[in-house]
């Protein structure tokens, strides 16, 4: 299980645009891509990924949000995109890439947290936040099915981590999330099987995604409140 089945590859290139209301990712080679997004949930190939910054005036209650997101996708030409919303401002994004040994994972994360919950319990919110956490992994292995859902496990307990590691407070108690949360895994398709905490993959994720994920924290924090 030391993950020598894994296949090597150059990081794909990948390009970084912020065009309000747009962060976008694009790839130099369509990618397999693991997520939960409101578009292309599940396992895609795509060659971009892309955030879209919302507001509470965007979303009405009666808005159909996947056709008008689709609509906006066309707007721009990425139709196939893997597209993830959020309220928070799009120019705060923040990118950690973590080497470790033949691995290296880049992780690009926006973390707003007016969204806050704790696991295992709802707050009964009086108005509508979308402040949320929203992240991508983009890897250098080639995985399989199976090795995307671990890496997809390290990911989410890295950044839970970072989030308890701030120790917010809410009327449930310290927050574990955003009820909105969404999280891309981005690899080539290929052999490696294993990503545990133990190996190196696991450790680069976890490291890659802990760092976005506290250094997002951080820079929310010095301008909101918790106030959940």
């Amino acid at each position: 299980m030391s993950g020598m089945s894994c296949e090597r590859h150059l990081l794909p290139d990948f390009k970084l645009d912020l065009a309000q209301p747009w962060l976008s990712v694009s790839f130099s080679k369509p990618l397999t891509i693991l997520s939960w997004a409101l578009n292309r949930p599940g396992f895609v190939v795509a060659d971009h990924l892309v955030w879209r910054q919302v507001r509470n005036a965007d979303l009405p209650p009666d808005l159909d949000v996947e056709c008008w997101l689709d609509g906006e996708l066309t707007s721009i030409g990425c139709q196939n995109a893997v597209a993830m919303l959020t309220s928070r401002s799009i120019d705060h994004y923040v990118v950690r890439t973590s080497v470790v040994e033949t691995v290296k994972a880049t992780c690009i994360a926006t973390v707003g947290l007016s969204n806050g919950e704790r696991v295992g319990h709802r707050i009964d919110r009086s108005r509508q936040d979308w402040g949320t956490i929203n992240l991508a992994v983009v890897l250098n292995q080639a995985l399989t099915e199976a090795a995307f859902l671990e890496v997809m496990s390290i990911a989410t307990q890295a950044r839970t981590v970072a989030i308890c590691d701030a120790s917010i407070d809410s009327v449930a108690g310290p927050i574990t999330g955003t009820g909105t949360d969404c999280i891309a895994i981005a690899a080539p398709s290929g052999a490696c099987q294993y990503a545990g905490l133990h190996t190196a993959l696991g450790e680069a994720i976890g490291r890659s995604v802990y760092d976005a994920i506290a250094q997002g924290v951080r820079d929310w924090l010095r301008t909101f409140k918790s106030g959940f």
